[in-house]
């Protein structure tokens, strides 16, 4: 098997430090590396539809959920503080890709839903997402996929 990044400082730790068993910092460096890589290529697909990942990520939430949405569910859903959802809320509403609609609850409250504008983009911009992450995991067969994938979410159910 080939070398990565990775090996070349676990190979440094092991000379410095043998003593230390760093076996730890290769699955969390990897998965550090793994992100910053991956996040360059997701990036690289939303900037063809002219969107930030927010973006992106508020556009496929409302469209997953089907129906509008309070502020305050979307940025709870996407951790994000309410004067960032508020921003990003509005720039989509001057782009014509959401609208706010008054509360017939909560006249304090507004509720966010997609512009038919809004559902067409956000189909084309997942359909690219999703061939993109296909890619990106191609390394891998349909069973190591599957392996990550579980063993992934063993991890996140320990830790979240």
């Amino acid at each position: 098997m080939k070398t990565d990044h990775v090996d070349i400082i676990l190979a440094q730790w092991k000379t410095q430090r043998p003593d230390l068993d760093c076996s730890p910092m290769g699955i969390v460096g990897r998965l550090g590396r793994a992100k910053q890589l991956m996040t360059v290529r997701l990036d690289d697909v939303f900037k063809q539809y002219d969107l930030s990942n927010i973006e992106f990520d508020i556009l496929a939430s409302l469209r997953r959920v089907g129906e509008p949405v309070t502020p305050t569910e979307l940025y709870q859903t996407l951790m994000l503080s309410s004067g960032a959802m508020s921003t990003r809320v509005d720039g989509l509403v001057k782009r014509g890709y959401v609208e706010r609609q008054a509360s017939e609850t909560d006249r304090r409250s507004c509720l966010v839903t997609l512009t038919p504008l809004g559902v067409s983009l956000i189909d084309k911009v997942v359909e690219a997402h999703v061939e993109n992450e296909r890619e990106m995991l191609s390394a891998l067969n349909e069973d190591e996929q599957g392996q990550l994938a579980a063993l992934l979410k063993k991890w996140l159910v320990a830790n979240e």
